[in-house]
């Protein structure tokens, strides 16, 4: 008699077990990307790849825990691919979440800087309406209230050369860093762990010569 998983799903155990086998590469692309974005202070290259692929992961691993639990496996066996499960799931909702709070801090800033180039669409259409109820908002309830020259949404006042109210990404915050090795664009020894002012290794996290942790 075929199994549940040969019934339901279209493949076996076989099929199964070589799929699980590509789960640590994925994984670990994901929880890469998850460390930098979450030890970056700005926002980092969208990686689309890398998300897509989790995801079509994280459907194969719903589909293998499902098989497994209807093949009868014991539960121990399915609990355990059930927590790889969770933990895949957990890095990308914590990845994109992360950086939609950045794209709320930052979101003037990115809008005017090359940072927009790294959102994915549904993130700038994220902060295109972030921004946009934002300046309702201050506009309504703050800034017409103020004297004449002091309603700028982007500055403290007409006198301002700059646009000194708009947030921006610390790059002289320290972080911790490693080198992953290959050409020695700096001096530093691979799998090391350095502590760097951001913006001195900010290339080589965006070349992804060198990884935040």
């Amino acid at each position: 008699m075929a199994s549940a998983s040969d019934q339901g799903l279209g493949f076996g155990s076989e099929d199964i077990d070589a799929s699980i086998s590509a789960l640590p590469t994925e994984v670990e692309l994901l929880k890469r990307a998850w460390r930098n974005e979450k030890a970056s202070p700005e926002i980092l290259q969208f990686q689309e790849d890398v998300v897509r692929n989790a995801r079509v992961q994280i459907q194969n691993m719903e589909d293998t825990v499902e098989a497994y639990a209807e093949d009868g496996k014991d539960a121990l066996t399915v609990s355990l691919y059930q927590m790889d499960l969770d933990r895949t799931e957990f890095l990308l909702r914590s990845y994109l979440r992360t950086r939609l709070q950045k794209i709320e801090k930052y979101m003037i800033h990115i809008s005017k800087t090359d940072l927009w180039n790294r959102l994915s669409k549904p993130e700038k259409e994220f902060a295109k309406s972030c921004k946009e109820n934002m300046e309702n908002h201050l506009k309504q309830s703050v800034l017409s209230r103020l004297p004449f020259g002091y309603q700028d949404f982007l500055k403290q006042s007409i006198s301002s050369e700059e646009d000194d109210m708009v947030p921006e990404p610390q790059l002289d915050t320290f972080v911790f860093c490693k080198s992953k090795g290959g050409d020695e664009v700096v001096d530093l020894i691979a799998g090391d762990l350095y502590v760097l002012r951001y913006k001195s290794i900010k290339p080589l996290v965006e070349t992804g010569q060198i990884d935040l942790v």
